[in-house]
């Protein structure tokens, strides 16, 4: 799947949104624990969710999206394009199977965040640029 820069951009932030949130030890939501922290602390989390989700969404496979919709993808296609990209590291059956839930659940809701596909020919410029 030919992604854009921009659609991998929000996938990537609204997924590390997901897991600023669910590391606040109080009862936040997940745009508020991401204001509270600071530029180099997502600049790090952007690079360890970047290094988990942007592999498995580059190998999900070709499909045709049409303007005004968003890419759908079904479970098994995830499921594949997780294991291809975490590969064999040499770990126990147990660690394996957390490593692909935990990048499986990253991916789907970075792709659960994707916004819709615009349309390339219908892009408008206004006139003051």
């Amino acid at each position: 799947m030919r992604f854009t820069e921009h659609e991998l951009t929000v996938a990537v932030t609204s997924a590390a949104k997901v897991v600023a949130g669910g590391k606040a030890r109080r009862r936040t939501t997940d745009e508020a624990a991401w204001e509270a922290m600071s530029k180099l602390d997502r600049y790090h989390l952007l690079e360890a969710v970047g290094s988990q989700v942007l592999p498995v969404m580059l190998a999900l496979p070709d499909i045709e999206v049409e303007a005004g919709t968003r890419p759908t993808f079904t479970d098994e296609q995830i499921v594949a394009a997780v294991e291809q990209t975490l590969g064999d590291s040499g770990v126990g059956r147990l660690r394996q199977k957390v490593a692909v839930a935990a990048r499986l659940t990253l991916v789907r809701t970075a792709l659960a965040q994707l916004p819709v596909r615009q349309d390339p020919d219908a892009l408008i410029v206004p006139d003051h640029l």
